[in-house]
């Protein structure tokens, strides 16, 4: 990631860049197998925010994210042995509400260490809606994977129903 920073890359070209390289790590491994492989990358008016090491951290970061829209890109890598079968990202924009200290400092005694393992520092599946005035996008690609682009290529790939080779 940090090559890519150096670059210039955005944070949903990183994005995409980590479920490569994740992707092309694994089916090294393993050749003939199906490997799928996603990550997702946090931006907030394209700087790149990381998972918060510490509660800590994940003070400060919220507290720069805390009314204002941010945009979480989640991507995947599909492939087999050499072969990019498919590649695709999504992006959802969440909007976090003007909340105090207070209530900030609150959170992440409820949260604990989960807020050191997701890039925002929070889970939407959890405590994380509290956070939020409005949210747009998909959810599966808030929880880090741009779910309906993965259908897709699977179906492609033969394995799922409803591939090309179905007809209606």
């Amino acid at each position: 990631a940090a090559t890519l920073l150096e670059n210039r890359v955005t944070p949903a070209e990183i994005a995409i860049a980590l479920a490569h390289a994740k992707a092309e790590a694994v089916a090294r491994q393993h050749p003939d197998r199906l490997v799928l492989a996603a990550d997702q990358t946090l931006d907030l008016d394209g700087t790149l925010f990381m998972k918060p090491v510490d509660s800590a951290s994940a003070r400060v970061q919220l507290a720069r994210l805390r009314g204002k829209a941010h945009h979480l890109h989640s991507a995947s890598a599909l492939r087999r042995g050499e072969t990019v079968l498919w590649a695709g990202i999504s992006s959802a924009t969440l909007v976090m509400r003007a909340f105090d200290d207070n209530f900030l400092d609150r959170y992440l005694d409820a949260m604990g260490r989960k807020v050191t393992e997701t890039v925002g520092g929070y889970e939407i599946e959890g405590l994380g809606p509290h956070l939020f005035s409005e949210i747009v996008g998909d959810h599966a690609t808030i929880l880090g994977l741009p779910l309906f682009g993965v259908l897709y290529a699977l179906r492609e790939a033969g394995v799922l129903a409803g591939g090309s080779e179905i007809e209606a």
